[in-house]
């Protein structure tokens, strides 16, 4: 809760200099487009990249029998998108990174890692039928 509390106050503080540094350096119009740009890109990433994670879950549900790293994709696509969604540079380098198929796949090690975490601690617990 701790951490979440210090990402709500910093990344805004850090968003608003960055936007205030780029309307500074390029002008406001140009800040305020490469926003709007940036918003409108990430909204196509996110349905396309969602689109084919969706139908990978599906195959691997029919063919491998569960979907596994499909489930961990549409997480990221879902995040990212949504990120993408809020005004600022910092939110949208996150944004693309978890919704661009190479630099997700980066992260997704990472992810793993975290969620094993959670669930050795009995943060997250996992239903299987």
């Amino acid at each position: 809760m701790r951490w979440l509390m210090l990402l709500i106050i910093i990344v805004p503080a850090l968003e608003i200099a960055i936007l205030i540094s780029a309307g500074n350096l390029i002008g406001v119009i140009p800040t305020v487009l490469l926003i709007i740009l940036t918003g409108v890109l990430g909204a196509y990433l996110a349905k396309s990249q969602g689109l084919q994670a969706l139908k990978k879950v599906q195959n691997m549900t029919v063919f491998d029998g569960g979907p596994g790293d499909a489930v961990i994709d549409g997480l990221c696509i879902l995040i990212g998108g949504v990120v993408l969604l809020t005004p600022g540079f910092i939110t949208d380098a996150i944004g693309f990174l978890l919704l661009i198929p190479a630099t997700r796949n980066l992260m997704k090690p990472l992810i793993y890692k975290w969620i094993q975490k959670k669930m050795r601690n009995g943060n997250v617990i996992i239903h299987r039928p």
